[in-house]
């Protein structure tokens, strides 16, 4: 399996890994029956993602997407961020091999998990926001 120097870069240097103590937004996904899970951590301020951190457990590309995932989202209007795309992410990282694509959508469920959160913990229904979450791996049961 090869990956690309991007995604190697990530996984060896990951950006933005830690918790956020008093995040807005903490949304978790993933399994452990197939050992990738991702735990991101928002600090909003003014409609703007003001912080993000990320603990990943998991192979080295879904380091390297959770990682790459918040370097794209840090600063960035919520709107615009709500708009990662798994995409997006494997683009950003010069592809992924097949196997390793669930590792993306972990990465932008993730995501959108902790906006859930930080809607939820506002009173407001997240669905129309962030759409419906994907909390469990549906690759697990391929491997």
């Amino acid at each position: 399996m090869l990956y690309s120097d991007k995604v190697m870069d990530h996984f060896a240097n990951p950006r933005n890994v830690g918790e956020i103590a008093d995040a807005d937004g903490v949304g978790e996904v993933g399994n452990a029956k197939c050992g990738d899970i991702m735990k991101m951590f928002l600090k909003i301020k003014d409609g703007k993602i003001e912080d993000v951190k990320f603990k990943t457990f998991g192979c080295g590309a879904a380091i390297a997407t959770s990682s790459i995932a918040t370097e794209m989202i840090k600063g960035k209007p919520i709107e615009e961020a709500l708009k990662l795309t798994n995409k997006a992410v494997i683009e950003a990282l010069d592809g992924l091999p097949p196997a390793k694509i669930h590792c993306s959508v972990l990465a932008e469920q993730a995501i959108k998990a902790a906006f859930a959160d930080y809607y939820t913990k506002k009173g407001i229904d997240p669905e129309p926001f962030v759409g419906k979450i994907e909390t469990d791996c549906h690759a697990c049961d391929t491997h």
